[in-house]
């Protein structure tokens, strides 16, 4: 083998040695160090070891040796990643609904390679089995790939969408037709994960869950709608729409109980403006996307909200409530 092969390959073994067995509470010394080297066949005396430590800056590892004892001890100092980074990283992974089990766990090792192996155990204790639904379209990372690309290239794209029906089969919408979207963004919302985009046909704004989009591919037609999303704040998109479902886009005004001042700024942030009523409620004003969702979710906060503004979404929710009793009302008949 030439001599400069030799030496990169030493180089590449010596910084695989130190980052796999070296972190801020792990040493290694040099006969450990030219030990684990004979591993892979890889001979080297101590003198040129020391300069291989040296030159791993390089590389960007930075090796730093320190005596105890009658022996000097080496360890890797200053890592791209620090492990509690690395335990948020792999708890996201984890939590991630639109990320494949299969996809979870080879995301999970690849993160394990950047940390000693003894913080890689406990990284490994990081990752709980909680039985959390995922999804289970393995194509998902390359469909956010293909988005990212057309999106740069600034061209639409074309996939076909699905469903599940009552047999548990993947079920294709619009009879398998083809969706030609002009894509925007990507959003993350209620632990999914969202391709934003303009319809040309409909001219509309569309969300679409990454999760279920089959097939995709660029098309070769330049992207529409430039226009519409000039003035769209992503985030702001999101956050007026609840679970991603539309609606009619509406100031809406609610009375609520301070004891909800947390639900309302964690849902609207801290910019929302809220107005004191009396010493136990406060009015605020939302612009949200009024959908059966956003109903249902003031629903679940009880008597403690309560829309009081404008009067067809005050009609709406009485629409709602008149719609579960006639839904519910046969059971509670038969309960009495």
């Amino acid at each position: 083998m030439p001599k400069g092969t030799n030496q990169k390959l030493k180089l590449y073994r010596l910084a695989q040695i130190m980052l796999e067995n070296t972190d801020d509470e792990h040493y290694i010394t040099m006969p450990e160090i030219m030990e684990e080297l004979g591993k892979y066949e890889v001979t080297a005396d101590r003198k040129t070891i020391y300069a291989d430590l040296r030159d791993l800056s390089v590389l960007g590892i930075e090796v730093e040796g320190e005596p105890i004892g009658n022996r000097y001890h080496y360890r890797v100092v200053n890592r791209p990643f620090e492990l509690p980074e690395l335990k948020l990283l792999v708890d996201s992974i984890q939590s991630s609904k639109f990320i494949t089990e299969k996809k979870t766990n080879t995301l999970i090792k690849k993160l394990e390679k950047l940390v000693s192996k003894y913080d890689a155990q406990r990284l490994q204790r990081q990752v709980y089995v909680s039985g959390r639904i995922k999804t289970m379209n393995e194509s998902i990372y390359y469909t956010v790939d293909a988005i990212h690309n057309a999106i740069s290239e600034n061209k639409k794209i074309k996939f076909q969408y699905f469903q599940w029906n009552v047999k548990k089969e993947m079920e294709l919408r619009h009879g398998g037709a083809w969706y030609h979207i002009s894509s925007w963004g990507l959003s993350w919302d209620d632990e999914n994960y969202y391709m934003i985009g303009y319809d040309a046909e409909a001219q509309l704004i569309k969300h679409y869950r990454v999760d279920k989009m089959l097939h995709i591919r660029m098309s070769d037609e330049s992207r529409e709608g430039k226009e519409h999303f000039k003035k769209l704040d992503m985030a702001d998109y999101a956050k007026k729409s609840f679970g991603m479902f539309r609606g009619k886009e509406t100031s809406v005004k609610m009375l609520v109980n301070n004891s909800l001042a947390g639900v309302i700024i964690d849902r609207f942030g801290k910019d929302v403006m809220m107005i004191p009523e009396d010493e136990e409620h406060f009015r605020v004003n939302v612009d949200v996307h009024v959908s059966k969702q956003f109903l249902g979710w003031v629903f679940s906060l009880g008597e403690a909200v309560k829309i009081i503004g404008p009067d067809e979404v005050v009609e709406q929710m009485r629409g709602e409530a008149r719609r579960l009793m006639e839904q519910y009302g046969e059971y509670l008949n038969f309960q009495k």
